[in-house]
């Protein structure tokens, strides 16, 4: 297995999809720094040699926020917004997670207090 920004790649999967196990790389990211590794898409990572596995390395630790940092990067927008106490940063406390959402619950529940569409 190779390692790549503290996490485990798996070896039986092709590179455009191992390289999505590391948090803040996704499909389009992934394709990417293949692409700019000299790597192709469709190559397993148990196939890379050890200059594409560090090519691979490089590209990700000198272009993109990964994995630690990124997560608390994350973190601390999400503790700004609650600070400043803006709705989307009372969403986290209150265990919202993104914006309210219009979803069926809402249009079968009593308009309790609600003046207008839920939508």
């Amino acid at each position: 297995m190779a390692r790549i920004a503290g996490v485990d790649i798996p070896d039986k999967k092709r590179g455009e999809i191992a390289l999505t196990y590391i948090f803040g790389i996704g499909r389009s990211r992934a394709k990417k720094i293949l692409t700019d590794a000299g790597i192709s898409v469709d190559k397993k990572a148990s196939e890379w040699s050890d200059d594409e596995a560090s090519a691979v390395r490089n590209a990700i630790s000198n272009e993109y926020k990964v994995e630690g940092a990124l997560r608390s990067e994350v973190q601390l927008s999400i503790k700004r917004l609650m600070d400043i106490g803006c709705y989307r940063g009372t969403g986290s406390h209150y265990g919202r997670t993104r914006q309210r959402r219009c979803s069926w619950q809402l249009l079968f529940r009593p308009a309790v207090g609600r003046l207008s569409s839920p939508c």
